[in-house]
């Protein structure tokens, strides 16, 4: 039995895991921060085992003689995966920020609960728009393509290789820059009902000082900003797993 081949072997093995690992831990649907982190290593040890035949011809070939230049390796596929892992995960900011201006608008930004995709307090509507999010994404069969990118991240961002910081910058701005867009686009309906019902509530407190309208109110705007939800949810959820696709289509070779 030849086993000089194992220490390789073994190093291309935990490179593979080193940035499979860091964006399985960020991903959207499969790296929810709600699933076990046991759950989520076992996915990323499972992924890296079945991947393996498939890019171990990507890397160079032998070890590394120094301890240097295996930590820029290592360092260099941690990098490219928490960078891919991040930009798809600032996607599911932007229906966090589509809720929160849905809640204010309609008058329920002070109720919030605890949100099992964020592990911290949201607004009831984040909550609600976040988990449907998640069981879209396995319902599309989007986790496939969750699976895809990180596959051909590899075509993308060769190992060993450095990625720009010019460009790694820029693509940082612009997808944070997009998660608000998004989220401001989502809630757009909600921003005119909100400014329609709030001007319309100016003038009959203007006419009728002595009646405390806003409070009387109230429960008008929780109906009617409910019910617009339940109104346009089918196709804003639509018109966002068609977002998701698209950013995630970006980290995949066609």
């Amino acid at each position: 039995m030849n086993v000089t081949i194992l220490p390789q072997v073994a190093l291309l093995f935990m490179l593979i895991f080193a940035r499979l690992g860091t964006m399985m831990m960020l991903m959207p649907a499969l790296g929810e921060s709600n699933i076990p982190a046991r759950i989520r290593l076992s996915i990323a040890l499972l992924l890296t085992l079945v991947l393996y035949p498939l890019l171990v011809g990507k890397f160079p070939t032998g070890v590394p003689d120094n301890f240097g230049a295996l930590f820029v390796l290592f360092a260099s596929e941690f990098v490219v995966g928490l960078f891919i892992g991040l930009s798809v995960r600032l996607v599911m900011a932007g229906i966090q920020v589509a809720g929160a201006i849905i809640a204010q608008q309609s008058s329920l930004a002070m109720a919030m609960a605890f949100d099992p995709t964020q592990s911290a307090q949201g607004v009831l509507f984040a909550n609600f728009l976040s988990l449907m999010a998640i069981a879209l994404i396995f319902a599309t069969n989007l986790h496939y393509l969750v699976i895809a990118a990180l596959h051909d991240s590899y075509m993308l961002f060769p190992p060993g290789q450095w990625m720009p910081v010019g460009d790694l910058a820029k693509s940082a701005v612009d997808t944070v820059a997009a998660a608000f867009s998004i989220g401001m686009r989502i809630s757009t309906p909600f921003l005119v009902f909100g400014l329609v019902f709030y001007f319309g509530l100016g003038l009959l407190n203007r006419l009728m000082p002595q009646m405390q309208i806003f409070f009387i109110a109230m429960p008008a705007n929780i109906f009617f900003g409910i019910a617009l939800l339940m109104l346009l949810l089918g196709t804003l959820m639509t018109w966002y797993m068609n977002h998701v696709e698209a950013v995630l289509g970006r980290f995949v070779v066609r």
